[in-house]
């Protein structure tokens, strides 16, 4: 059963912009719409969300623009400044050295001119006028350790920290920690037990999102983030103390089967992050369609809403069925 809250549950989806002409766009959404979605997550230029935002001008849905925010892959400014990608234990940064995937291109939290790229970035999305939120995406560090379920596809067993996917060694970083505790953090013999070196690392990203906050917010523009399950497993797997940042919305993703879990977790996962950010911050539970079939899905929205979610976001179109919408319009 679902609790009686679920009258003001909201439903969304994330997706890449392509071109379509006006007209395909207005169908495109209203087909969504017409089975209960009224949040969008575009990844798209801020010309492309633009013209997103004034086709769908009075279709009463929401336009959120999907940013990745610290991984960068191929993006040209940071190309020409090395100097501001995040750098790991054994001191490779990682545009040279781009571990698992060639497509992981991070930018370190303590490069200032990483930082300013990051907020000009934002800037330029929180002006568009219609927007509903910033949403980002990418904003942590690099997994230091990966989802159970996915190490195997990397040849991994990553019961400890590995040097190698151990980020946050910027020299800015080391510079400023070794002011204030007189350390060099490289020098640290067992660094995933110190507590002030994991901390400095948490507090360094957290300072910039609540940065982006304010961006976001005096451009009339709420911020929203894509995070990772919840607060005590972000921080751990990937320095992300989402917990501790201003956001309007957070959008945790959910995804049950990257654990080895069943679908009660979703709904542990779910009360735990609320737990930690209280009510004030909406909560879409984030829930992966490809590996959801339609009854597991209506399963794992009643976990989510049963969880206390506000809203429930699903990643991503391209994997939503028809017999998937018949659930979500039934929800």
């Amino acid at each position: 059963m679902l609790s009686k809250q679920n009258k003001s549950i909201s439903f969304g989806v994330w997706f890449q912009y392509v071109y379509k002409p006006e007209k395909e766009w207005r169908a495109y959404f209203q087909k969504y719409k017409n089975s209960g979605i009224n949040n969008y997550f575009i990844q798209g230029n801020p010309s492309q969300l633009k013209k997103i935002i004034i086709i769908t001008k009075g279709m009463e849905i929401n336009i959120h623009a999907w940013v990745w925010a610290l991984n960068r892959p191929n993006d040209e400014v940071a190309m020409n400044n090395l100097d501001w990608y995040s750098v790991n234990r054994e001191g490779q940064n990682s545009y040279d050295f781009r571990p698992y995937v060639d497509y992981y291109q991070w930018l370190s939290p303590f490069s200032q001119g990483a930082r300013e790229h990051i907020k000009n970035n934002i800037k330029e999305f929180s002006k568009l006028h219609g927007l509903v939120s910033v949403h980002l995406d990418y904003v942590r560090y690099c997994d230091v350790i990966l989802p159970i379920a996915l190490q195997p596809k990397y040849y991994l067993v990553q019961k400890d920290e590995m040097p190698q996917y151990d980020f946050g060694y910027h020299k800015e970083a080391r510079r400023e920690y070794k002011k204030i505790y007189n350390v060099d953090p490289i020098k640290i013999e067992d660094p995933q037990r110190d507590n002030n070196w994991f901390k400095f690392r948490l507090e360094a990203l957290t300072s910039l999102v609540n940065q982006l906050v304010e961006i976001a917010h005096k451009n009339g523009t709420k911020l929203s983030a894509a995070v990772f399950p919840f607060p005590e497993m972000s921080r751990r797997m990937v320095r992300q103390d989402w917990s501790s940042w201003n956001l309007d919305i957070v959008c945790p993703m959910n995804y049950h089967h990257f654990y080895n879990e069943g679908l009660d977790w979703i709904k542990s996962s779910v009360e735990q992050g609320i737990k930690e950010i209280g009510t004030q911050v909406e909560y879409y539970s984030g829930l992966f369609v490809g590996s959801l079939p339609p009854v597991e899905l209506k399963e794992a929205i009643k976990k989510s809403i049963n969880g206390g979610a506000t809203g429930v976001n699903f990643f991503s179109i391209k994997n939503l069925t028809e017999e998937h919408l018949k659930i979500i319009k039934s929800v």
